[in-house]
């Protein structure tokens, strides 16, 4: 089965790389010095310690792997091959909901790199999805877990 590509900045790839490394190296560490420990105190059978140290060594192991395919299927989106007359990953949009008349600011960037209180929404998100492909002037109608909405796209930038 072939990996979905995942469109990420310079600077989400180089962190999820930085993680990646730490969890190799810190914290396989830290598990095994628990796997040790926990061994030392005798009959593995009965030994809760070893067991949860165990489990969490499979669950770091799964979160590596995880995190391997993501780099492994990342591409690294260069500021200048975007086009800021349309919504696309990477574009910060500066948009007016119709029914609250409340101004927002989103930048739509990559699963990985989605982070709501810093205005970081994923490009596969319902809004993110609703978004992709309008211009200046557009109104989008998005249907949200919440409700429909209507969102009218003001600007539209390019600024990582």
């Amino acid at each position: 089965m072939a990996n979905k590509i995942s469109y990420m900045t310079r600077e989400g790839y180089e962190k999820l790389k930085f993680d990646l490394d730490e969890l190799k190296t810190v914290e396989r560490q830290k598990i095994a010095g628990q796997i040790a420990e926990a061994r030392e105190k005798g009959d593995l059978s009965e030994n809760a310690e070893y067991d949860a140290a165990k489990e969490a060594q499979g669950l770091l192991e799964l979160k590596i792997k995880q995190m391997e395919e993501v780099l492994a299927s990342a591409r690294v989106i260069n500021e200048s091959d975007l086009d800021s007359s349309k919504v696309v990953i990477l574009s910060t949009i500066k948009l007016k909901n119709l029914k609250t008349k409340k101004d927002l600011v989103y930048t739509l960037v990559s699963e990985t790199e989605a982070d709501l209180k810093t205005g970081r929404i994923s490009v596969n998100s319902p809004i993110g999805q609703g978004l992709l492909g309008k211009s200046v002037g557009d109104i989008a109608d998005i249907q949200t877990p919440g409700g429909s909405i209507q969102l009218e796209i003001i600007d539209i930038s390019i600024n990582l």
